[in-house]
This record gives C-alpha cells, sequence and structure tokens, in this order.
C-alpha cells in the first residue's frame, strides 16, 4: 500500500498524512498511520488511516487487507493500555456519518459511560426481513 503520489488534494487526512496538518501520532508503518482523534468521543478516541487515499473500504485491494488489518490491530493492543472496552468501527458514506472522504477507522475506548451508539432501543429482527436479507447479500 504505497503511499507515494496517494494524496488527495484538500482531503484532511492526506494532508495529515503528509505532515502538512499536525497531528498526535500515535502508529505509524510503511502503509497506515494512526492519530488521535481531534473530537473525540471519548478519552484516547483514535483514527487509524491507509497512507493511500481512498474512500471507502470497498477501494482497498485485497493485497492491501493485511497490512491494514495488522495496522488495526497494532493500535487495539495499544488502547488496551487505555480500556480493554472499546469500540472499532467504520463509517461509509454521509448517512452512515462519515465526515472525512478518506477511509478511516474509528478505535473508540470505553469507561462505563453511557453507549452514545444506543440512541434508541433496537427492534428484533423478524424472519421474513431476515430471509428477504440474506437473499439480497448472499453471493451472485
Amino acid at each position: 500500500m504505497a503511499s507515494e503520489g496517494s494524496s488527495e488534494p484538500g482531503c484532511l487526512f492526506c494532508d495529515i498524512i503528509r505532515g502538512a496538518i499536525p497531528a498526535y501520532k500515535v502508529y505509524e508503518d510503511e502503509t497506515t498511520l494512526a492519530f488521535l482523534d481531534a473530537f473525540p468521543h471519548t478519552r484516547g478516541h483514535l483514527l487509524i488511516v491507509p497512507k493511500r487515499h481512498m474512500e471507502r473500504i470497498t477501494d482497498l485491494a485485497e493485497a492491501e487487507y493485511s497490512d491494514f488489518f495488522r495496522g488495526i490491530a497494532n493500535v487495539c493492543r495499544r488502547v488496551d493500555r487505555l480500556s480493554r472496552h472499546y469500540h472499532v468501527s467504520i463509517n461509509q458514506g454521509s448517512l452512515a456519518g462519515q465526515v472525512v472522504f478518506h477511509l478511516h477507522v474509528h478505535v473508540i475506548p470505553r469507561y462505563g459511560e453511557e453507549n452514545p451508539f444506543a440512541v434508541h432501543p433496537r427492534p428484533r429482527l423478524d424472519e421474513a426481513e431476515a430471509r428477504a436479507l440474506v437473499g439480497t447479500l448472499s453471493p451472485d
């Protein structure tokens, strides 16, 4: 996952990767960078980004999976020092809460505070809907 020539003009995370915008880096290797979120949900909220610009996880080449996941796992081991409880999440698209359109993984340590993602009770999945979804999501 080479980072050379892979930045997108105007992309906040590409600017951080290039060093044009400062960030509190906690992990870096050849292909991946992790830094503290400037607007954290909790203490130690981190963002993990591939150095090559891409918007979505589906833009990540198969050959890049292991390098990126290795970086995520390394960062999660570090977050264990803060709390053994944390969210690992990816928002894909604006309707899912993606604000910066450069693939990034959130690692959000939890310390017993109210769950920011549990806004309302979740209904139980019914069988008809489950079968319809399985049909839609099954391989072609």
